[in-house]
């Protein structure tokens, strides 16, 4: 099987994404977190191809999509969830599953309730739905939300140097030695992009707005019952296992596994990941 890596424009923006597999397979929508974009499903897309359609779009302001200047493009999680339902209506995606790592919560969870009969089957990989899950670590972006002054603004930049974009992808993991720089680097490139320090810092304080939608992504589980699978690195700093253990009480097809690692599952269970992520949708997807 072969990955291409294309464009499409949507609302004016280039939309980079990656594609592989037979697209009569059923579709699996791989939606980033942060600060990362769709390299970080480069190895699991060879993983699932042969048996999967997989599509994995860049954010605007992540990756290799454009970045619009933060005056032109409203950075916030409903637009950007816009931006990824227009994208995926580009393509003719009619059903698919999705498979959500942090940001990628609240865009596709967005995307769920907004056309619930397209989603076939929910893959969450430290994507949160549930206060519990919010950890210690979001207490600076918890203080700039409650107020937004410059102090607390210029707090959150560390958050955006190299040395914390590194720390998020060894804290927590078994072996730091065996986690390839190469994520943080792709990652660190962007974030010292001009102007995207702005842009991540909207998108932090924006990010409240995703808990005031928890009760109705939590209604939605409840309410349409997605098959969901949810394979989460229990030592995570920002998302807590509490956050994983919430999807059980909503969805009755739920599996939930906890593995030993940190925020970037796929860096240490990629092997694991994509085993069960086969199993779990073959079950259910292909009868």
């Amino acid at each position: 099987m072969t990955t291409f890596y294309q464009k499409v424009t949507v609302q004016d923006i280039n939309i980079f994404y990656r594609e592989a597999g037979n697209p009569k397979d059923p579709t699996i929508l791989l939606l980033h977190g942060f600060p990362s974009s769709s390299h970080m499903y480069k190895s699991l897309i060879e993983k699932l191809e042969d048996d999967y359609h997989l599509v994995a779009p860049d954010y605007p302001g992540f990756g290799n999509s454009d970045q619009p200047n933060i005056n032109a493009f409203d950075y916030t999680f409903d637009n950007i969830a816009n931006i990824i339902n227009e994208f995926i209506e580009m393509l003719s995606i009619e059903k698919f599953s999705i498979y959500v790592h942090d940001y990628g919560a609240p865009i596709g969870f967005r995307l769920a309730t907004k056309k619930p009969n397209k989603i076939q089957a929910i893959i969450s990989q430290n994507g949160n739905a549930y206060e519990e899950g919010l950890l210690s670590a979001w207490d600076p972006v918890r203080e700039y939300w409650e107020n937004p002054s410059n102090e607390n603004k210029e707090k959150l930049r560390k958050l955006l140097t190299a040395d914390f974009t590194k720390y998020q992808y060894i804290d927590g993991t078994r072996n730091p030695d065996t986690i390839s720089p190469d994520g943080w680097n792709m990652d660190q490139k962007n974030l010292d992009k001009e102007g995207n320090q702005e842009i991540q810092i909207s998108l932090y304080y924006d990010y409240r707005n995703n808990l005031k939608l928890y009760p109705k992504w939590q209604n939605y589980f409840r309410t349409y019952q997605p098959s969901t699978l949810v394979a989460w690195g229990k030592n995570d700093m920002f998302f807590g296992p509490e956050g994983a253990l919430g999807f059980l009480r909503d969805i009755e097809d739920c599996e939930v596994h906890l593995f030993n690692t940190g925020h970037f599952p796929l860096e240490e269970e990629l092997t694991t990941s994509a085993f069960l992520i086969k199993n779990f949708l073959d079950s259910r997807l292909k009868q």
